[in-house]
Formats: C-alpha cells, structure tokens, sequence
C-alpha cells in the first residue's frame, strides 16, 4: 500500500501529483472514515491558492456524495477553520492548503472532532480505505451550506485569553506582513481589537506569492526590517500562507526564529501561571526551550517533527504549551495547534505586561547559533541517516534516533538529518553556542552527507 499522508496533510503539485480525481477518490475516503465515527457535519475552508477553491468544490462534491454536509467558510486560516470545528462542535474539518509550500502545490487537511489534524493512526485508516476503494457512495445527498460568522469567533476566541486592556493602554506600532495569505481576514482586525496602530505589507491575497513568497525567513523579510527600523515599530510579524506560523522581528530589525520568539512566550506563560504546566516541541527545538522551562520545573517532552506530532501528544498529556522552530506555536487555552494570530496576541501581552521591548526581552537569554539547509536525497534519505549514525556511535556520540538521527557535539552543540515527510529532500539541523564550533561541525557533516550521497549515486 502506498502513501498518501505526509508530514502535515496531502500535498502535491496541483494537477500533477494532487490531481482532481485523487482528491474526489481521497474524498470519498475521508467520508467513508467520518461515517464510520458517524461523522456527518463537516467544516470546509481553503487559503488563497489559485487551486484552492476548485479543490474544495471537488471535495465538497465528493463529502456530499458520501452522504456529509458540508459547511463552507471559504478563505480563512487553517487555524480559524481549526478552532471553529472544536468551538462549535462539528464532527470534523477539511482545509484545502499547502501552507508554505511554492505556488504550485497544494494539499488537504483532515481535521479532527477536536480541531486538530486526524492521528498518524487515523491516517493510515483513510489510506487504507482508498487504496482498496472500501467506500459506498449514499443514497442520500449531503447539503453544502455557506457560514459567515467563521472570523469573529475566531477573533473573538484570542481576545477572551489575553488581556485586552493592559495591550490596548500600550498602543504599540505594528508592521505586519501578510505575505499575501490568508491571516489577511483576520490578523489586522484582531490588532484593531487590541488597539495597536497597524501597518500592512502584501495584504493583498494572491496565491502566487508575488511579495516574498510564502514562507516568511530571514532571507525574505528585508521590507519588513526595514520598515520596523524606518518606523520606530514596537513589532513586526510575518506569517505564512495559511497563516499558522509567525515570525518577528524586533525595533532593532531582528528577525527571532522561532525558538527564540517561542522561549519569551514559554517564559509568559509559566511566570504568569501555576501548576505542572507541561511543554511539547520536536526534536529538532533549540536548548534554550529546556533552559527556560527548567528554570520554573516544567517538563520538555520531545517529540517527532510535525506539528501534528506536537498537537497530539499536547492533549495526550495535557499540555498547556507546543512549539516549533519554525514558528509554530501552541496554545492549548485557546486550541492546541499552531496559530499564528493567537501567538501574536501573546506576544503583544508579554510586551505589554513586561513593559519590556522585544529586544530587551529576547536580550535576557543565552546565544545559541542556529543553521538549517537541506539536500535531495535522491532516494537515500534512510542510507544517509543509518550511515550517520553508526559513525557518531563507533566514535561515543550521544545519539538520539526519535526523528532521523540528531548527533550530539557537546552539551552545547548538536546536528539533526532527517527525511521531509512533504517534499524528495532532506533537511539538516544545527545548533550550539559557539559560532565558531558550528561552522565547522555544519562543514564537517556537509562533507559527509555528500561523500554518501555521491557514493549511491555512483552504483
């Protein structure tokens, strides 16, 4: 049996690889699998790819043949669709989106009853009913039925958790780009909500990306740098195409990665509340994620990369807080999935109570230095991470094995390989507190992944 799922979703090239007869079969599928829980109300939203809505309505098509109504938001966040299922106590949700992947791609997300992405477990039972076509279309129709009130629950939702009004007695400055994505319907009404005094880069929804594409990184963000600085910004966020993920950068024109932005949010929360309040995030997460929870005796647990990975162990143990370096972040007061408006409004409350600029805060904790390129695997992906790891265990490295193999250095230093569960690439990781150290390890392990990979390509 094949594979369908990747690492969030399935996502392909439109008309390539996600065609419009896989999505009407992967349709009637996911409906077979919602019957079955005896699932029939089903949320459907889609971003702002040009692919988009003709991928909905083939899916809305196919949910209706299997018997499901349908009830279609249009364009919103994947987050807003994700916290309106849960809110409102539908049986599921479909969100048409390839979040930061090119122009091209596209995918579907299958959305629990609780608003997060179904299980690895639960994909592999849709999988299984499309690859043997163990689907019955219905004898009844489903209905499809337009909902309008999507955004303001949504907005509504953040503001209930933060407080309003010590953010709105600030009115910060605040430059946001858009990154011509879906967070366009909702972000800039909920900073009006908070008081701030907003300025909009690519606000405009274009699913061809033409700002700066769509997956906000430090190469990529010049215009917002400039802008905050030009400006005398309090802040400035990006985020990505289905607006999921944020990015920030401070007065200096700083851009925090999301290890670095995430650590000043875990350290909000766990100063401004008690109990055992548990962290999840991937692997492939900074140090300083357990150097900040250390300091208030909250646990880390360590999870595979993927934020449904991080999603579903959150509610597994009860965990108040996830995270991703990629600027994920997760609230689970609000829902336990990564939302890049939700985070923006912590951040705002962490400024405003703190009465501390970002820099001054993020300024508070240890330097570690942070590298991430990645290769085509040509199809080696598994070779390259065995022959990795039987060389740093021969020679006494610390391994760890939960995702690809991540190598420790030193205390302070580690590197990560592992395979893309989305695209034919590999990704590398690095880390360490001296700059110097990671320079040469980055070099090092460059060298050796492509003395393997040219090595299997030769035979």
């Amino acid at each position: 049996m094949g594979r369908l799922f990747g690492t969030n979703g399935v996502r392909g090239v439109f008309n390539k690889d996600l065609t419009l007869d896989l999505a009407l079969r992967l349709s009637y599928a996911i409906g077979e699998y919602f019957k079955v829980r005896n699932g029939s109300r089903i949320v459907l939203g889609y971003d702002g790819r040009y692919s988009s809505p003709l991928l909905a309505d083939v899916v809305s098509a196919g949910l209706n043949a299997m018997g499901i109504d349908i009830y279609n938001t249009s364009l919103v966040p994947t987050p807003c669709l994700q916290y309106y299922v849960k809110r409102l106590n539908y049986d599921g949700g479909i969100m048409i989106t390839a979040s930061h992947n090119p122009p091209e791609y596209n995918g579907i997300k299958v959305i629990d009853s609780d608003g997060v992405e179904i299980s690895r477990e639960d994909e592999a039972i849709i999988e299984d009913i499309f690859f043997s076509e163990r689907y019955k279309l219905s004898d009844r129709l489903g209905n499809e039925y337009s909902i309008n009130d999507v955004i303001d629950i949504y907005i509504d939702g953040i503001t209930a958790l933060v407080d309003i009004d010590t953010i709105r007695s600030k009115g910060f400055k605040v430059i946001v780009d858009l990154g011509n994505g879906a967070q366009a319907v909702a972000v800039p009404k909920l900073l009006k909500e908070l008081g701030c005094n907003v300025t909009m880069i690519n606000e405009r929804i274009d699913g061809s990306f033409p700002g700066r594409g769509s997956e906000p990184t430090v190469d990529n963000l010049n215009e917002l740098v400039s802008k905050v600085r030009d400006t005398g910004a309090d802040l400035g966020v990006a985020y990505d195409g289905d607006g999921d993920r944020s990015i920030f950068c401070d007065s200096t024109g700083t851009i925090y990665t999301g290890d670095r932005s995430g650590a000043i949010l875990i350290e909000h929360i766990l100063k401004n509340n008690s109990g055992n309040i548990k962290v999840v995030t991937p692997v492939n997460s900074s140090i300083l994620i357990d150097m900040i929870a250390g300091k208030y005796n909250s646990p880390v647990y360590r999870v595979k990369v993927g934020s449904v990975e991080v999603s579903r162990t959150m509610l597994k143990i009860g965990a108040l807080i996830g995270l991703e370096e990629n600027g994920g972040f997760m609230y689970a007061r609000h829902i336990a999935v990564r939302d890049g408006a939700m985070t923006t409004a912590l951040m705002l409350e962490a400024l405003a109570r703190s009465n501390k600029t970002l820099y001054e805060l993020g300024s508070m904790y240890k330097r570690f230095y942070q590298y991430k390129t990645r290769f085509y695997s040509k199809g080696n992906s598994s070779i390259v991470i065995e022959e990795l790891s039987k060389d740093a265990i021969s020679k006494g490295k610390r391994v760890d094995m939960i995702d690809g193999v991540k190598i420790w250095i030193d205390d302070d230093t580690w590197i990560m390989v592992r395979a893309s569960g989305t695209e034919p690439i590999m990704r590398l990781y690095a880390e360490s507190a001296d700059e110097n150290k990671l320079r040469d390890v980055v070099r090092l392990y460059n060298e050796k992944i492509n003395a393997i990979l040219d090595r299997y390509t030769r035979m």
